[in-house]
């Protein structure tokens, strides 16, 4: 969990190139020089909100934006108002990272995303938004899990040498 909470997805060139794909799609303003940083952090700096935690198990992290937006504002929402949150023409989103010890040497890590639109104005942007960006959106999962997954493994290697 510490890997994957702390890993720079944006040190990914893939994932990248995907984000500056959306950003020329959408016309997003040019995005500023951004400091590396690990995901938990990159993503609260953005605007998640913390719905769960339990350190070095699960975090599920949610906002609520419009994601077919140039320039997305996610806006936390406290984790007690969350499943009821209903304002009109949003989207919520929750997702979730899960570390499940096996064994002394074997770790199952597994990511979910979930997303419900507000109403059915919201519905009908977001599935027009979704036709094209799930293709990003699904690209970024498939190269950042095998990379925390090469990371976790680096990091097992080094302390297991020693």
């Amino acid at each position: 969990m510490d890997v994957a909470g702390n890993f720079d997805f944006q040190s990914l060139t893939g994932v990248r190139g995907l984000i500056w794909l959306r950003e020329r799609l959408l016309r997003a303003p040019r995005t500023t020089t951004r400091q590396p940083m690990g995901l938990l952090a990159e993503t609260g700096k953005t605007g998640w909100g913390v719905l769960a935690d339990e350190p070095g198990r699960v975090i599920v992290r949610g906002a609520v934006c419009q994601p077919w937006r140039a320039d997305v504002v996610f806006t936390p929402i406290p984790p007690e108002r969350f499943a009821a949150y209903a304002e009109p023409d949003l989207v919520k989103i929750a997702w979730t990272l899960e570390a499940e010890a096996l064994g002394p040497e074997t770790t199952r890590f597994a990511h979910e995303t979930r997303a419900v639109a507000t109403d059915a104005a919201a519905r009908a942007k977001f599935m027009r938004y979704w036709r094209w960006a799930r293709f990003g959106i699904v690209g970024i999962r498939l190269l950042l899990m095998p990379a925390i997954r090469r990371a976790a493994e680096r990091r097992w290697s080094g302390r297991t040498s020693r």
